[in-house]
């Protein structure tokens, strides 16, 4: 008795033993990933040297009312109704919900399946062939009730990592939409602005025409008293023509601006035929936020978007590698199926099964490994543009500070250039008048206090443009609040 208790254990044993050593060579010939890999890393922002292009102060980050910092209420008005009816942003919802229900499709393979079924046929049996009498050559209707539940073990993680994936590319594009919104509002407030500068160009060009108009007086006066001639007369009326010409040229491009704003809301030309005038102040004092390189990447809403495509490209190459392992799926049914309706709710016409499928890949003529090498690609592509995103960040912030400060020493000669060049003018009208000084020189005099006026209209103009651009630059007021970005902080 003891003998065969032995010989049968060493049988099991061995049995065992062929199994595991069947399974292992099984596994053995699969299709493997071996050599294939990554040497990619996303960029830190220390990696990069900022100190001296973006030297840390005690400003704050923007925030999402940044554009309120110039006190005009209809600049707010007009970012509002963007907001609420900008074809845009429309676009950047829908892709939002895409990528909403693909996450929804991917947890759904995460979790167990049931389905129910009924079917009644009507059918003719073969007297010659598998249907044995009394059923052979006779019309019967065959009722099937079946309820069946399968799951997959997803032993080796590849329906969750495509779960991760699919999250992550849903937030992506919900940063992509505020990185849509961003860049809206700033194409707004700078066109805004740009009609700003319009106006106070009209107003220095309507200045001129005055001026043209007050040398023709005077030259007309002059000519009475025979200090001048007709070719004083004439430079004088083409001097005016030009700058009435000029004028003009300014209010279409008023017009032109306006309609660019209603397209920009998504409204019809008329809607910006409808604007004010803007009365755009100077703007907070620009300072930059300390630590800005490092939390710069949880503040600009396209980084972000980046850095999760990173991470979406990360859980896709896991559920690449996890093609390569047996995929085990448990199924079961329980149903009832019977001839005719009468003994279809009866206990012999139960019908029941369970058991596992394997799947097992062992050779695919490369498929598998050639869908990983494509993942990897991706995920490098992904990380090369996650960097450029961050080296683009960081330069566009320290371009638009520098941009900052070089206009605002610009101002401060171009404001005393002003100054001495109106205080010039005067002093040539005055003399023309009194019969001590040519129409050329008053002209001369006129043109430079002029361009004096345009280029001080011009830099302040242009510093409101930048502070608006770094205002964007430094990511409009987002913020990053995922669990993944909040634990990182």
């Amino acid at each position: 008795m003891k003998k065969q208790l032995n010989r049968r254990t060493f049988g099991l044993r061995v049995a065992r033993t062929g199994v595991t050593l069947m399974f292992a060579a099984v596994l053995a010939a699969c299709a493997n990933y071996s050599g294939i890999h990554s040497d990619k890393a996303l960029a830190q922002p220390q990696d990069y040297a900022t100190q001296q292009s973006l030297p840390a102060g005690e400003g704050r980050w923007p925030a999402s009312d940044w554009a309120d910092q110039f006190g005009d209420a209809q600049l707010r008005a007009l970012l509002d109704e963007a907001l609420a009816g900008s074809p845009t942003l429309e676009q950047a919802r829908a892709r939002i919900a895409a990528a909403s229900a693909y996450s929804e499709t991917a947890k759904a393979g995460t979790l167990p399946r049931v389905d129910a079924s009924y079917s009644y046929t009507r059918q003719r049996y073969s007297e010659n062939a598998l249907v044995p009498p009394p059923y052979a050559g006779s019309w019967q209707s065959e009722n099937k009730g079946l309820l069946s539940a399968s799951y997959d073990l997803d032993l080796w993680g590849k329906n969750r990592a495509a779960l991760k994936s699919a999250v992550s590319q849903e937030q992506a594009s919900r940063a992509d939409s505020e990185a849509v919104r961003l860049a809206l509002d700033t194409s707004i407030a700078r066109t805004y602005n740009q009609l700003a500068r319009l106006y106070a160009l009209h107003d220095i060009a309507q200045n001129e025409v005055d001026e043209r108009e007050k040398i023709m007086r005077i030259t007309a006066g002059r000519i009475a008293n025979g200090l001048d001639t007709e070719v004083e007369r004439k430079t004088a009326e083409a001097d005016l023509a030009s700058s009435r010409s000029a004028l003009s040229a300014l209010d279409g491009r008023i017009v032109v601006t306006r309609y660019q704003i209603a397209a920009l809301l998504g409204k019809g030309p008329d809607r910006g035929l409808s604007l004010a005038r803007p009365q755009l102040g100077i703007g907070d004092e620009v300072r930059l936020p300390g630590n800005l390189p490092a939390d710069l990447v949880s503040r600009r809403p396209d980084i972000v978007a980046a850095r999760w495509r990173v991470g979406a490209m990360t859980h896709d190459i896991k559920e690449a590698k996890a093609e390569f392992y047996p995929d085990i799926n448990l199924s079961a049914s329980l149903g009832l199926d019977a001839f005719g309706f009468g003994r279809l709710l009866t206990a012999a016409s139960r019908t029941m099964s369970a058991g596992p499928a394997i799947h097992l890949p062992i050779f695919d003529g490369g498929a598998l490994r050639a869908q990983l090498k494509d993942r990897y690609a991706e995920f490098d592509y992904a990380v090369a543009t996650y960097d450029q995103t961050l080296v683009t960040a960081l330069s566009e912030v320290a371009t638009n500070l520098s941009q900052i400060r070089s206009t605002d020493a610009q101002l401060v000669d171009a404001n005393v250039a002003q100054d001495a060049a109106h205080g010039a003018q005067q002093l040539a009208l005055t003399q023309y008048r009194a019969g001590l000084a040519n129409q050329l020189t008053v002209l001369n005099a006129q043109t430079n206090a002029l361009a004096a006026d345009r280029a001080v209209a011009n830099l302040k103009m242009d510093r409101r443009d930048q502070q608006i651009a770094l205002a964007a630059a430094l990511g409009g007021g987002y913020t990053d609040t995922s669990a993944d970005a909040l634990a990182a902080r």
